[in-house]
């Protein structure tokens, strides 16, 4: 398996050998942010038991939320591919884009303009100072791979890191197919 570094775009795919962090088993991480202080992403598989309408009863919308990581839960975030309709919004790559003017979604959300197909929105982020990162990338915590789905927004949550094992192979296809709790087995 090729080496890649971790640049915004790219995923991070925990290994299988992170069981007792919460936040991180299992996870599959979307980097949003690279610079000189460090990296930002959001978790893509993590699934809350909230849309958006429980947390902003103004939008009419069950869009939903999921955990972006352990840093800030109590924001909201959004990833998107609609620049065109959310101005202020940050290219991160490709045709993906992060935040924007949010009165102007919120009633793109309200006149029901946006698909969900189209936005992810997360409670909370993903963040590592660049030698945190370097460090976890050396005790093979995660795997960095290309974000190569055309559409990050329609990909199933609940097969996505079961998916990126099976992608890689060998051993990692034991893994895959392994229940969430070893002892189960």
């Amino acid at each position: 398996m090729i080496e890649l570094n971790p640049s915004k775009g790219r995923l991070l795919v925990s290994e299988p050998s992170i069981l007792n962090d919460r936040a991180f088993n299992r996870s599959v991480v979307y980097l949003t942010e690279h610079n000189e202080d460090g990296y930002v992403g959001f978790i893509l598989n993590k699934v809350t038991e909230f849309v958006l309408s429980d947390l902003i009863p103004t939008i009419k919308c069950d869009f939903t939320i999921y955990s972006g990581g352990p840093v800030e839960q109590e924001n909201l975030y959004f990833i998107h591919k609609l620049p065109h309709l959310i101005p202020n919004s940050i290219k991160i790559d490709k045709d993906i884009y992060w935040g924007g003017d949010f009165d102007i979604l919120s009633k793109l959300l309200n006149d029901k303009t946006i698909k969900s197909t189209d936005i992810r929105f997360f409670l909370g982020y993903s963040g590592w100072s660049v030698s945190q990162l370097n460090d976890e990338l050396k005790e093979s915590t995660w795997i960095v791979v290309d974000n190569k789905y055309p559409n990050l927004f329609t990909v199933k949550s609940n097969d996505l890191w079961k998916n990126q094992l099976l992608k890689f192979g060998g051993e990692y296809q034991i893994w895959a197919n392994a229940p969430k709790n070893p002892e189960l087995n």
